[in-house]
């Protein structure tokens, strides 16, 4: 990589571009598209990459309990794939977590062995979660929470990721 890579938090009117960079991993079921305004409404959750002023990567650290949160909607351009770009995301992400005080941070993915690189791990069970904070994640409407929990409400959307953890 020749130009200088630049992270920094989204802007709403990078909405837009996250679409475009989701598009053609949602077409191959690596990714699940989502409505306009629910990257709206998490925008302050994202992180862009850019090079030279082009939006080249995006990720968000979704909390979901104290202790808990997930990396979600982590992409990168097809040309700038295998350039470091996601890596980066994935460092910075972590960095977020741990400043908010979060332990664990989980994944669904396919990219395992990328995972696997940054200290994750595949997770055998949901016994990572306490019962009491079970029933409260319960309660939440984020479809990521189900996922994470494996609801059963969920199951027709599964893309048949890989749930992965690290404990920070």
């Amino acid at each position: 990589m020749t130009s200088a890579l630049a992270i920094r938090p989204a802007r709403t009117q990078d909405v837009y571009a996250i679409k475009e960079l989701v598009a053609p991993l949602a077409e191959r079921r690596i990714l699940i598209s989502k409505e306009s305004v629910t990257y709206f409404e998490g925008i302050q959750e994202f992180l862009i990459a850019e090079i030279d002023g082009e939006v080249v990567g995006c990720g968000a650290l979704h909390v979901m309990w104290e202790d808990l949160a997930e990396i979600r909607t982590l992409a990168t351009a097809d040309a700038w794939r295998g350039k470091g770009i996601g890596h980066t995301l994935v460092e910075q992400l972590l960095d977020r977590a741990r400043a908010l005080g979060v332990s664990r941070v989980f994944c669904l993915t396919f990219e395992v062995d990328f995972f696997l690189g940054h200290g994750f791990e595949v997770m055998a069970d949901q016994g990572a979660v306490d019962p009491v904070v079970y029933s409260e994640l319960l309660r939440s409407a984020d479809e990521g929470v189900a996922e994470f929990l494996d609801l059963a409400r969920v199951k027709p959307n599964t893309l048949g990721n890989t749930r992965m953890i690290r404990h920070l």
